[in-house]
Protein backbone atom coordinates (compact mmCIF):
# COMPACT_ATOMS: atom_id res chain seq x y z
CA UNK A 1 0.00 0.00 0.00
CA UNK A 2 3.09 2.17 0.86
CA UNK A 3 4.57 1.31 -2.11
CA UNK A 4 1.65 1.64 -4.15
CA UNK A 5 1.78 5.26 -2.96
CA UNK A 6 5.22 6.23 -3.27
CA UNK A 7 4.71 5.37 -6.76
CA UNK A 8 1.90 7.74 -7.48
CA UNK A 9 3.47 10.25 -5.61
CA UNK A 10 6.72 9.90 -8.09
CA UNK A 11 4.80 10.07 -11.40
CA UNK A 12 3.01 13.44 -10.12
CA UNK A 13 6.43 14.58 -9.48
CA UNK A 14 7.78 13.96 -12.86
CA UNK A 15 4.81 15.03 -14.55
CA UNK A 16 5.26 18.42 -12.78
CA UNK A 17 8.62 18.79 -13.77
CA UNK A 18 8.22 17.70 -17.42
CA UNK A 19 4.96 20.07 -18.04
CA UNK A 20 6.59 23.40 -17.82
CA UNK A 21 9.67 22.25 -20.38
CA UNK A 22 7.07 20.71 -22.57
CA UNK A 23 5.11 24.34 -22.35
CA UNK A 24 8.10 26.04 -23.12
CA UNK A 25 9.16 24.48 -25.60
CA UNK A 26 5.98 25.04 -27.19
CA UNK A 27 6.32 28.41 -26.72
CA UNK A 28 9.58 28.70 -28.32
CA UNK A 29 8.37 26.89 -31.49
CA UNK A 30 5.65 29.45 -31.69
CA UNK A 31 8.03 32.36 -31.59
CA UNK A 32 10.55 30.84 -33.55
CA UNK A 33 7.48 30.71 -36.52
CA UNK A 34 6.16 33.68 -35.69
CA UNK A 35 9.70 35.27 -36.28
CA UNK A 36 10.43 33.58 -38.91
CA UNK A 37 6.97 34.38 -40.27
CA UNK A 38 7.91 37.87 -39.88
CA UNK A 39 11.43 37.45 -41.52
CA UNK A 40 9.46 36.41 -44.45
CA UNK A 41 7.11 39.19 -44.66
CA UNK A 42 9.67 41.29 -44.17
CA UNK A 43 11.74 40.18 -46.84
CA UNK A 44 8.86 39.91 -49.36
CA UNK A 45 7.83 43.95 -48.87
CA UNK A 46 8.74 45.84 -51.63
CA UNK A 47 11.81 47.84 -51.38
CA UNK A 48 10.59 52.05 -51.49
CA UNK A 49 12.20 53.29 -54.74
CA UNK A 50 15.67 54.74 -54.84
CA UNK A 51 16.10 58.50 -56.09
CA UNK A 52 17.04 57.32 -59.20
CA UNK A 53 13.63 55.63 -60.30
CA UNK A 54 11.99 58.04 -59.14
CA UNK A 55 13.38 60.67 -60.41
CA UNK A 56 11.56 62.76 -63.46
CA UNK A 57 13.31 64.36 -65.87
CA UNK A 58 11.72 67.55 -66.18
CA UNK A 59 14.57 70.23 -65.61
CA UNK A 60 17.86 70.45 -67.12
CA UNK A 61 20.28 68.54 -66.90
CA UNK A 62 23.97 67.56 -67.72
CA UNK A 63 27.44 68.62 -66.84
CA UNK A 64 26.82 72.12 -68.62
CA UNK A 65 24.33 73.08 -67.07
CA UNK A 66 26.74 74.18 -64.11
CA UNK A 67 27.63 76.98 -66.41
CA UNK A 68 24.23 78.60 -66.66
CA UNK A 69 23.61 81.64 -64.79
CA UNK A 70 21.14 81.32 -62.15
CA UNK A 71 19.72 84.64 -62.47
CA UNK A 72 18.67 87.06 -65.45
CA UNK A 73 18.14 85.99 -69.09
CA UNK A 74 20.54 84.09 -69.69
CA UNK A 75 19.62 81.78 -66.83
CA UNK A 76 17.06 79.03 -67.33
CA UNK A 77 14.04 81.03 -65.98
CA UNK A 78 15.15 83.54 -68.20
CA UNK A 79 15.37 81.44 -71.27
CA UNK A 80 12.08 79.44 -70.30
CA UNK A 81 10.37 83.55 -71.09
CA UNK A 82 11.98 83.98 -74.57
CA UNK A 83 11.39 82.64 -77.86
CA UNK A 84 14.17 79.83 -78.64
CA UNK A 85 16.72 82.29 -81.20
CA UNK A 86 16.33 85.15 -78.23
CA UNK A 87 16.97 82.98 -75.56
CA UNK A 88 19.95 81.14 -77.13
CA UNK A 89 21.24 84.98 -77.95
CA UNK A 90 21.25 85.28 -73.45
CA UNK A 91 23.77 82.58 -73.21
CA UNK A 92 27.31 83.59 -74.03
CA UNK A 93 27.84 79.49 -74.86
CA UNK A 94 25.51 79.57 -77.78
CA UNK A 95 26.64 82.89 -79.17
CA UNK A 96 28.82 81.15 -82.48
CA UNK A 97 24.87 79.41 -83.05
CA UNK A 98 23.39 82.75 -82.69
CA UNK A 99 25.65 84.51 -85.25
CA UNK A 100 25.31 81.35 -87.97
CA UNK A 101 21.44 81.86 -87.54
CA UNK A 102 21.26 85.54 -87.82
CA UNK A 103 23.68 85.27 -90.81
CA UNK A 104 21.16 82.20 -92.45
CA UNK A 105 18.14 84.68 -91.80
CA UNK A 106 16.71 82.27 -89.31
CA UNK A 107 16.14 84.37 -86.41
CA UNK A 108 12.06 85.29 -87.20
CA UNK A 109 11.68 81.24 -88.35
CA UNK A 110 12.91 79.76 -85.50
CA UNK A 111 11.12 82.34 -82.93
CA UNK A 112 7.65 82.14 -84.40
CA UNK A 113 7.60 78.15 -84.62
CA UNK A 114 5.84 76.08 -82.05
CA UNK A 115 6.79 73.28 -80.25
CA UNK A 116 10.18 72.54 -81.70
CA UNK A 117 13.14 70.87 -80.22
CA UNK A 118 16.57 72.32 -80.90
CA UNK A 119 19.94 70.70 -80.69
CA UNK A 120 22.14 73.44 -79.71
CA UNK A 121 26.23 72.88 -80.79
CA UNK A 122 28.46 74.76 -78.24
CA UNK A 123 30.96 77.65 -79.53
CA UNK A 124 33.34 74.78 -78.60
CA UNK A 125 31.20 72.64 -80.81
CA UNK A 126 31.85 75.12 -83.97
CA UNK A 127 35.51 75.45 -83.12
CA UNK A 128 36.26 71.70 -83.56
CA UNK A 129 35.22 72.43 -87.69
CA UNK A 130 38.33 73.64 -89.40
CA UNK A 131 38.49 77.10 -89.74
CA UNK A 132 38.88 77.37 -93.50
CA UNK A 133 35.59 74.86 -93.45
CA UNK A 134 33.71 77.00 -90.92
CA UNK A 135 34.33 80.07 -92.91
CA UNK A 136 33.49 78.88 -96.01
CA UNK A 137 30.06 77.64 -93.73
CA UNK A 138 29.00 80.79 -92.64
CA UNK A 139 29.76 82.36 -96.04
CA UNK A 140 27.31 80.13 -98.13
CA UNK A 141 23.88 80.79 -96.94
CA UNK A 142 22.01 77.64 -98.94
CA UNK A 143 24.65 75.49 -97.18
CA UNK A 144 24.50 77.14 -93.77
CA UNK A 145 20.59 76.98 -93.75
CA UNK A 146 20.80 73.29 -94.24
CA UNK A 147 23.11 72.61 -91.68
CA UNK A 148 21.12 74.57 -88.96
CA UNK A 149 17.78 73.77 -90.00
CA UNK A 150 19.32 70.12 -89.68
CA UNK A 151 19.49 70.66 -85.95
CA UNK A 152 15.77 71.56 -85.61
CA UNK A 153 12.81 68.85 -85.04
CA UNK A 154 9.71 69.93 -85.69
CA UNK A 155 7.84 68.48 -82.40
CA UNK A 156 8.52 68.77 -78.49
CA UNK A 157 10.94 66.12 -77.56
CA UNK A 158 11.71 64.33 -73.85
CA UNK A 159 14.84 62.76 -72.08
CA UNK A 160 12.63 59.81 -72.40
CA UNK A 161 12.23 59.69 -76.33
CA UNK A 162 15.96 60.41 -76.78
CA UNK A 163 16.66 57.03 -75.25
CA UNK A 164 16.12 55.51 -78.57
CA UNK A 165 15.08 58.06 -81.55
CA UNK A 166 14.56 58.52 -84.76
CA UNK A 167 13.53 62.33 -85.51
CA UNK A 168 12.56 64.23 -88.66
CA UNK A 169 13.96 67.64 -88.98
CA UNK A 170 13.34 70.85 -90.33
CA UNK A 171 16.17 70.17 -93.26
CA UNK A 172 13.98 67.02 -94.10
CA UNK A 173 16.75 64.29 -93.14
CA UNK A 174 16.83 62.44 -90.15
CA UNK A 175 18.77 62.88 -86.43
CA UNK A 176 18.82 59.64 -84.10
CA UNK A 177 19.51 59.68 -80.62
CA UNK A 178 20.48 57.04 -78.21
CA UNK A 179 21.18 56.93 -74.24
CA UNK A 180 19.46 56.79 -71.01
CA UNK A 181 19.69 58.67 -67.63
CA UNK A 182 20.98 61.99 -68.31
CA UNK A 183 23.53 60.62 -71.31
CA UNK A 184 22.41 60.97 -74.76
CA UNK A 185 24.38 61.25 -77.99
CA UNK A 186 23.12 62.62 -81.24
CA UNK A 187 23.58 60.75 -84.34
CA UNK A 188 26.27 58.53 -82.08
CA UNK A 189 28.79 61.25 -81.79
CA UNK A 190 27.46 64.73 -80.57
CA UNK A 191 26.85 64.34 -76.65
CA UNK A 192 24.17 66.01 -74.97
CA UNK A 193 25.98 68.45 -72.17
CA UNK A 194 22.99 70.12 -70.69
CA UNK A 195 19.62 69.11 -71.85
CA UNK A 196 15.79 69.61 -71.20
CA UNK A 197 16.24 73.55 -71.58
CA UNK A 198 13.04 75.05 -71.93
CA UNK A 199 12.21 78.38 -73.84
CA UNK A 200 9.23 79.80 -74.55
CA UNK A 201 8.51 78.29 -77.52
CA UNK A 202 10.86 74.82 -77.81
CA UNK A 203 12.77 72.15 -75.99
CA UNK A 204 16.59 72.82 -76.47
CA UNK A 205 19.73 70.12 -76.09
CA UNK A 206 23.05 71.68 -75.63
CA UNK A 207 25.57 69.44 -77.73
CA UNK A 208 28.87 69.36 -77.98
CA UNK A 209 30.03 68.60 -81.80
CA UNK A 210 27.75 70.18 -84.67
CA UNK A 211 25.51 67.96 -86.95
CA UNK A 212 26.18 67.71 -90.16
CA UNK A 213 22.98 65.98 -92.42
CA UNK A 214 23.42 63.91 -95.16
CA UNK A 215 25.23 64.12 -98.51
Amino acid sequence: MNSHLFRRAALAVSVAAVLPLTLSACSSDDSSKDSASGSTASASAPASPSADDSMTMDKPFGPACSSVPKEGAGSFDGMAQDPVATAASNNKELSTLVAAVKQAGLVDTLNNAQNITVFAPTNDAFSKIPKADLDALLANKAELTKVLTYHVVGEKVTPKQLEKGSFDTLEKSKVTTAGSGMEYTVNDSSKVVCGNVPTANATVYIVDTVLMPPK
